[in-house]
């Protein structure tokens, strides 16, 4: 694979009206455990090596706060910054002691359409475990984005990450062998569209969507299988209005995968995946895929 400065997608920080409610159902229901609290924030961890994968911080409304990346190296780091900063991003808080549980060094940046991206190295993590129907970490992030072409050049040129598929509405841009870390969408506003959560296994997502289910949670698209990356989904929202995704079977690629282009992801009227039996996406689901936008400083 190309010599990527991030090393993987960590976590995202949401702000939430609701903590308790959001809380509860994120390990009542999602599948997460609370790793720590701290000044009014919960840290939800999954079953993998992550402390935490999810931080839930209150606000007036619901909004994506940060996107945090693990980065390969303390030289790397600094490197980023410098780079972040000559691309234009605002800087938020500058190379330092990460003030927050797992520790380590961090910056964090809000790059030129307005998302909050932290840059950690050195964090604390634990041992990783595989448990059945419960998430093992973040499997990708989905950014809506009025300009997804400048904003795709903003992660390959600055950021260092690769395209790997560019379909009608979305890029898909990858750190390491997993086929994508971030996905933009083109959409009318920037903001967030969804937050992807790695399960163990397609049986996984198939129980894991079941529990949702009963528990009162309408799956809003789903379950199939994607074009570009291969990986099996199911859509839910969130008590606070997120879009959350179960999924599993994530392709791997190295450098011998070539990106296809919109014309190589085409499906025949009426479907929206590789399979064909999923009914169409709810309206629900839709509308919230829009409705989520960047925090502000003042959030």
């Amino acid at each position: 694979m190309p010599d990527f400065p991030v090393a993987a997608l960590r976590s995202v920080e949401l702000t939430t009206p609701h903590l308790a409610v959001s809380a509860e159902f994120y390990t009542k229901v999602w599948g997460l455990d609370v790793a720590a609290a701290a000044n009014g924030t919960v840290y939800l961890a999954a079953t993998g090596r992550d402390f935490h994968v999810l931080e839930l911080t209150p606000g007036e409304a619901t909004s994506l706060r940060k996107v945090s990346f693990r980065v390969r190296s303390h030289e790397d780091l600094h490197r980023l910054f410098v780079r972040a900063r000559q691309a234009g991003c605002e800087v938020i808080n500058p190379p330092a002691p990460s003030p927050a549980p797992p520790g380590g060094e961090s910056f964090v940046v809000r790059e030129p359409q307005g998302c909050a991206m932290e840059f950690v190295h050195g964090d604390r993590t634990k041992a990783a475990r595989v448990i059945a129907e419960r998430p093992e970490r973040l499997a990708h992030v989905n950014i809506n984005s009025a300009d997804v072409e400048k904003l795709s050049a903003f992660y390959q040129e600055t950021l260092g990450f690769r395209l790997s598929d560019r379909s009608k509405l979305m890029a898909f841009l990858c750190c390491n062998s997993d086929h994508h870390a971030i996905v933009l969408a083109e959409a009318p506003r920037n903001g967030l569209n969804h937050v992807a959560f790695l399960m163990p296994d397609l049986e996984s997502v198939m129980r894991g969507s079941g529990r949702m289910v009963d528990h009162g949670h309408p799956i809003g698209w789903g379950v199939g299988r994607h074009g570009p990356g291969d990986n099996v989904f199911a859509y839910f929202v969130d008590p606070a209005g997120t879009v959350i995704e179960y999924t599993a079977e994530v392709l791997q690629i190295d450098d011998s995968y070539v990106a296809k282009g919109p014309a190589d992801w085409v499906w025949p009227p009426g479907r929206t995946d590789q399979w064909g039996i999923a009914p169409p996406k709810s309206d629900a689901c839709k509308a919230a895929q829009l409705a989520i936008p960047f925090a502000t400083a003042s959030t």
